[in-house]
């Protein structure tokens, strides 16, 4: 019973960081175009 209260605050941590960077890279622009990447790699030749 007592690892559930170290564990479960530190499971709330990892998840917030998680949903923190997903809103950061979703603000910032990382995930506009998701086609165009793997197109230039085939086409930079």
């Amino acid at each position: 019973m007592i690892a559930l209260y170290i564990v479960l605050p530190l499971a709330l941590i990892v998840v917030l960081g998680a949903v923190a960077a997903f809103a950061w890279s979703v603000r910032s622009g990382q995930l506009d175009d998701l086609d165009t990447p793997p197109r230039r790699v085939l086409l930079d030749d």
